[in-house]
């Protein structure tokens, strides 16, 4: 067994290797921490959610802090793997964090959230709409986004509104893709309808080629995509070469900008889904908010909908240890009292009965230069 010294000194090295900082005790800080990918096919969501989250906990330091503390978010690197996320997971908690924030993917926050309940350590805006982290309530997690039932929702009665029916599903095969198909068979049920045909790619894989033959045969008019961003450009590059004219639809994790990078002109007229207000479109408070900050900083930091969502989280987080105690169970007790809270723009709504702050969906389109429309 390691002592807390040589534990402390051996995970130190570890993150000093994986480009982390050293994780020390809470002293006179609060620290919470996060693990995401910050490498492999799924990297930039991991980037680019904790740039976000950063730049606000960075802009609230140089304001005082918070209960005369610095905020420290600390990170390891999971490369979107269940396995090495649990093992993060429980090196993190050995610290104590406040929170444990920003995981990013299903699989990862499925496998780590038994760990953080067990611990009683709260579990704050993961990174997917996963139904299965939400009900039953679970005290210690916390969601910020809406779910996916709540984007394939939308997806769905958006295509039967343009008269298509002929609906395929291509999905990771894995906790998340089965919580986006679910989603959309529960979306297309309520109208009499069933998914035409669905294949899969295995996760951080882009070997798309068996399932570009099996849902091109099916002749969709549309397919609804639960991936990742390589290996949904993957697919849709593919899959038009290989005939198919019909539209991709993709859920917001999906990581908008960069699926729009992978695809460079070939993104013309690909849908997805958001849960985040547009950092594109300046109209809400929350928007200019962010927008200002991004410039402000300048240097790697990007405006996109992945950062939007971390600077939207840390503000929704900071909010809980403010109104609460810098405790585990003062956060809950904190996040629990936000109530019905308009932050710019963004609603968010939290109860000691409801865990899952928002509903908010709109669909975006992509653009052959780059940009994304909403």
């Amino acid at each position: 067994m390691l002592n807390r010294r040589r534990f402390t000194r051996a995970l130190a090295g570890a993150a000093a290797l994986a480009g982390a900082p050293a994780l020390r005790a809470q002293g006179d800080r609060l620290l919470l921490a996060q693990s995401a990918p910050f490498t492999g096919p799924s990297a930039q969501l991991g980037i680019q959610f904790h740039q976000g989250a950063k730049l606000y906990f960075d802009q609230l330091n140089a304001q005082g802090g918070l209960h005369r503390r610095q905020i420290e978010l600390v990170k390891l690197d999971d490369g979107y793997e269940p396995d090495r996320c649990v093992e993060n997971t429980r090196k993190l908690i050995a610290e104590d964090p406040v929170a444990l924030f920003g995981y990013i993917g299903t699989p990862t926050s499925v496998a780590a959230l038994p760990l953080a309940t067990a611990a009683k350590i709260p579990f704050v805006a993961p990174f997917t709409g996963a139904m299965a982290l939400r009900q039953p309530l679970n005290r210690w997690a916390f969601h910020v986004r809406a779910s996916y039932n709540d984007e394939t929702e939308l997806i769905v009665k958006q295509l039967t509104s343009l008269n298509v029916h002929g609906i395929a599903v291509f999905h990771q095969n894995d906790a998340y893709g089965k919580a986006g198909l679910d989603g959309v068979e529960l979306a297309m049920k309520a109208r009499n309808m069933k998914v035409l045909a669905q294949a899969t790619v295995e996760r951080n894989s882009v070997d798309v080629a068996g399932a570009v033959r099996k849902l091109v045969a099916a002749q969709p008019d549309a397919i609804v995509q639960i991936g990742a961003y390589k290996a949904c450009a993957a697919f849709i590059r593919q899959a038009r070469a290989a005939g198919f004219g019909g539209t991709f639809f993709n859920v917001s994790f999906v990581g908008t900008q960069a699926l729009a990078d992978e695809l460079g002109k070939d993104a013309t007229g690909v849908v997805v889904s958001q849960v985040m207000p547009s950092p594109y479109n300046a109209a809400r408070p929350i928007t200019r908010e962010f927008l200002a900050a991004v410039k402000k900083a300048g240097g790697d930091y990007q405006a996109n909908f992945s950062s939007m969502e971390g600077y939207l989280a840390a503000k929704v987080m900071a909010e809980g240890i403010r109104r609460g105690k810098p405790t585990h169970e003062g956060v809950v007790a904190g996040l629990e009292a936000i109530g019905n809270e308009d932050f710019g723009g963004f609603t968010v709504s939290f109860s000691p009965n409801d865990h899952v702050a928002s509903k908010f969906v709109e669909l975006s389109m992509l653009t052959g230069d780059g940009k994304v429309r909403t």
